[in-house]
């Protein structure tokens, strides 16, 4: 179901393609988005039944997919990934980093084993993805990379969760300072940050439901909406709409941003 060309003969790879439950992930609707648009998507996750899902939702639509297997956390799968959608399609146009997990816990709390996990999946995911995927965006005289980080990465959200906050406070700058290496050559490289978001991830993860209401997830859902100056989370949707702009040639002009979707929270001081 193509609904529009925005996005028209463009390669995409989306890493963390999947949805980690019932229901739509960020980086699920954002790779049914590209194609949607007329991208050729490749979908990776480390669930495989989840990228192939995915992908089998494009190919439902009558789009062009490809479900691969893909540690993000480990160089040789993410150089393989790259190296299979550059041999398979001819070049990569778009990469999305849509990988994140939490560890629960303030720095007195958490274990170094969890710190080093988190960093490993949410920051070093995107260092080696743009690592193996930007020199054929060079080569081809450009691409977008867009990494979706959070605004927890700008202030404390209420959990302590320390290494979600600094790991994303991490990937925006390497995002920032990624683009003005590459903007010579016509590498865009821009971020994300979701707020406070209605998808499987947040309502799968027991420790936030029970900071925010003792483990009563629909309660958990009351209080977000209620944080929000628009009244109401956002969806993976709305990430995915931020997605396709980052994506496309209406953004063509514009690098190192940090994209906030979050119906006005930020704004807010407390």
């Amino acid at each position: 179901m193509v609904v529009g060309d925005r996005l028209s003969g463009r390669i995409a790879l989306v890493m963390g393609a999947g949805s980690s439950g019932p229901g739509w992930g960020n980086g699920k609707a954002a790779a049914v988005t590209y194609a949607r648009e007329g991208a050729r998507v490749v979908c990776a996750d480390i669930d495989a039944a989840a990228a192939a899902e995915t992908a089998a939702l494009v190919e439902g639509e009558g789009g062009t997919a490809v479900a691969l297997t893909v540690d993000v956390s480990r160089a040789v799968e993410v150089e393989s990934a790259v190296r299979t959608t550059v041999e398979r399609f001819g070049r990569i146009d778009v990469l999305l980093n849509n990988v994140g997990i939490t560890g629960d816990g303030g720095v007195t709390e958490i274990s170094e084993e969890d710190w080093d996990r988190v960093f490993a999946v949410n920051v070093k995911s995107a260092f080696l993805a743009m690592k193996y995927a930007i020199p054929h965006m060079r080569d081809a005289g450009g691409g977008s990379v867009i990494n979706v980080s959070s605004i927890a990465s700008l202030r404390h959200l209420g959990p302590n969760y320390c290494t979600y906050y600094s790991t994303k406070a991490a990937l925006n700058h390497l995002s920032r300072t990624t683009a003005v290496e590459f903007a010579p050559y016509g590498v865009r490289v821009n971020s994300i940050l979701p707020g406070l978001m209605k998808t499987p991830m947040v309502e799968n993860a027991a420790h936030l439901a029970q900071a925010y209401a003792d483990g009563d997830v629909e309660e958990m859902w009351r209080r977000r909406d209620a944080q929000v100056p628009m009244g109401h989370m956002g969806d993976a949707w709305d990430v995915a709409a931020a997605a396709l702009f980052l994506a496309s040639d209406e953004s063509t002009y514009i690098t190192g941003l940090d994209l906030v979707v979050d119906g006005g929270l930020t704004l807010r001081s407390a």
